[in-house]
């Protein structure tokens, strides 16, 4: 064999190495949730069946709701930090509207038709993030501080709204009009919970909209390089209001689908949940430093997040090692994205 042959050969082996380790990087969440599927298939027989997944896929709908809105936000080069704190304003606010509202200088309670709850609760999480978007952009607020600053303030209203206490009765009054939203965390169309269906929607229009609109590609230039996206035309401070307004107002459905799930709506709901959403964004294989990111990934992430802490309740493992444990993959997504896109530098 000549040397120019032995040299070909090596380079062709070191390809073939390097398209199969690529691969494995860039597929990681889809591989992750496979390998968590099998593992806890065989710790537990109750975990792959039908019943069991459907039930799991409405818990990571919570997840998935709010990780889409992160998704938004980080391609922006931003952060959210005050996912979590809208999702309990949001269920709070819906629950005080379920028990009516009282007008004093009329003398009524108004009991507001369902539907109307859902429309004014989902306008009340797009103007908390219009906010968030506002401060960012016009103000020139780093997005750390002013969604920290934001979670503290929306929590606090829930707070007051509620004086600490949790609404327990979101069943409306179904004489006036009013039927509640149970139906969101409990129904099922064609046996898949109605949640599960709000997040598949959800997904695929954030999908089409970062794939196929304008907007999309403004998105993905502005947090490539916000400069030069600008000097290119790209409207960056409408972009950036509008991404933050889309994260409140996902965070305000995805309150209402946890005060259905849970039939009530407490001050207290979603406390750490914006880091599990910034958690499925990093798992997915977005970049926090913005401009690299799929919703298909970001899917995925918000599952092996999921299916991960099922899975741990379900063969017994102690609430503190899930912890160890979810923060361990955390790390490891972190990891990996640096290792992809070369400690975080743009190119």
């Amino acid at each position: 064999m000549s040397a120019a042959t032995t040299t070909a050969s090596a380079a062709d082996k070191k390809k073939a190495d390097f398209s199969i380790g690529r691969l494995l990087l860039e597929g990681r969440a889809f591989f992750a949730l496979i390998a968590i599927i099998v593992v806890f298939s065989i710790l537990s027989p109750n975990y792959l069946t039908i019943s069991n997944l459907l039930i799991m896929s409405s818990h990571v709908a919570i997840y998935g709701i709010l990780a889409i809105g992160m998704l938004l936000v980080i391609l922006n080069g931003g952060i959210d930090l005050s996912v979590g704190s809208i999702l309990a304003l949001a269920g709070v606010s819906a629950g005080a509207m379920m028990q009516g509202l009282q007008i004093d200088a009329a003398g009524v309670i108004l009991y507001p038709p369902v539907w109307a709850v859902v429309i004014l609760t989902c306008v009340l999480g797009a103007l908390v993030g219009a906010v968030n978007g506002v401060l960012v952009s016009i103000f020139k607020v780093p997005a750390f501080v002013a969604t920290l600053g934001v979670m503290y303030v929306a929590r606090g209203v829930a707070l007051l709204m509620t004086n600490g206490l949790t609404y327990n009765n979101l069943s409306g009054r179904p004489e006036l009009g009013n039927t509640g939203f149970d139906w969101l965390g409990f129904n099922r169309i064609a046996g898949v919970p109605i949640s599960v269906i709000v997040l598949a929607v959800l997904a695929i229009l954030g999908g089409l909209m970062l794939s196929r609109s304008a907007f999309g590609r403004w998105l993905y230039a502005s947090g490539g390089n916000e400069r030069a996206a600008e000097l290119s035309g790209v409207p960056t401070r409408r972009v950036k209001i509008t991404v933050y307004t889309l994260s409140g107002m996902l965070s305000a459905i995805a309150g209402l689908v946890l005060a259905s799930q849970l039939t009530s709506a407490g001050p207290t709901a979603g406390v750490t949940y914006e880091l599990t959403a910034i958690a499925a964004v990093v798992i997915g294989g977005a970049a926090l430093t913005g401009g690299r990111g799929t919703m298909r990934g970001t899917m995925l992430g918000a599952f092996v997040i999921g299916f991960l802490s099922d899975g741990l309740v379900i063969i017994g493992v102690s609430s503190y090692w899930q912890t160890v444990f979810t923060g361990a993959v955390i790390v490891l997504a972190v990891l990996l994205n640096s290792l992809q896109y070369g400690g975080g530098r743009k190119r």
